[in-house]
């Protein structure tokens, strides 16, 4: 299928992430929507393998949340679930990621990447963190799908080719306008820039600006936890 008949697809899925939530530690019996009023989700779910290739990366990731969360500064588990579903509905071959921290999202985007013969590319600046995300991915069975790119990513990031079909945005909050000026060119037609801490507390107001005055530009704030998500798609 061609990028541009996942277009509808991925539209839809903003449009029903919208008012999503994350789940609360009590959860509904599954099919059972929760009480009304209640800051749950409206269904709970997980990820179901697929095959034995997402159990293996799955499986990491659980132990990941479980033993290396404290401190990483990770998405939550439907932050990294709903990246996941955009970089797959749109087809993504090349995602670029700012801020790997321990590679808990990365490997969010390789269930992707792993049905689309896609590659990540994605940037940290903590030689720790770095060392591993290299580790996650190597036992998730992804090291080859990953390029980990260490150092200052404002300065290394101009070295990314196009066309790139996705941007994930998780590194210092001021400096997104410059990785939108700088990927912004080089992001296709139809491809998504997504933008990780867009609450009222932690967005850098120069940013939202940029993603939601651009004509080229269409950006919707999603919910998929407490953080807050900006998904912008470069108009065709």
């Amino acid at each position: 299928m061609k990028p541009s008949h996942l277009l509808p697809v991925a539209s839809t899925l903003l449009a029903l992430l919208a008012g999503f939530s994350p789940p609360a530690a009590a959860q509904p019996e599954p099919g059972r929507p929760p009480r009304a009023g209640s800051p749950e989700a409206l269904f709970p779910s997980q990820t179901v393998p697929k095959n034995e290739r997402e159990r293996k990366i799955l499986a990491v990731l659980e132990d990941m949340d479980k033993t290396q969360r404290r401190g990483s500064l990770s998405v939550p588990v439907n932050d990294g679930r709903l990246l996941r579903i955009l970089a797959e509905s749109i087809g993504a071959k090349q995602v670029v990621e700012l801020g790997t921290s321990i590679g808990y999202s990365g490997l969010w985007f390789c269930l992707a990447l792993e049905s689309t013969d896609g590659r990540l590319t994605t940037f940290e600046i903590d030689e720790g963190r770095a060392a591993t995300a290299r580790a996650n991915f190597k036992r998730a069975g992804v090291e080859d799908r990953v390029k980990l790119v260490l150092g200052d990513a404002h300065e290394k990031v101009v070295s990314v080719e196009g066309p790139v079909d996705l941007v994930f945005l998780d590194a210092d909050k001021e400096g997104y306008l410059d990785y939108l000026e700088k990927l912004l060119p080089k992001l296709r037609p139809g491809g998504l820039v997504v933008a990780h801490n867009m609450s009222g507390g932690q967005a850098d107001p120069r940013y939202v600006k940029a993603i939601t005055t651009n004509p080229e530009l269409e950006t919707v704030f999603v919910s998929a936890g407490a953080s807050g998500i900006g998904v912008t798609m470069k108009k065709r």
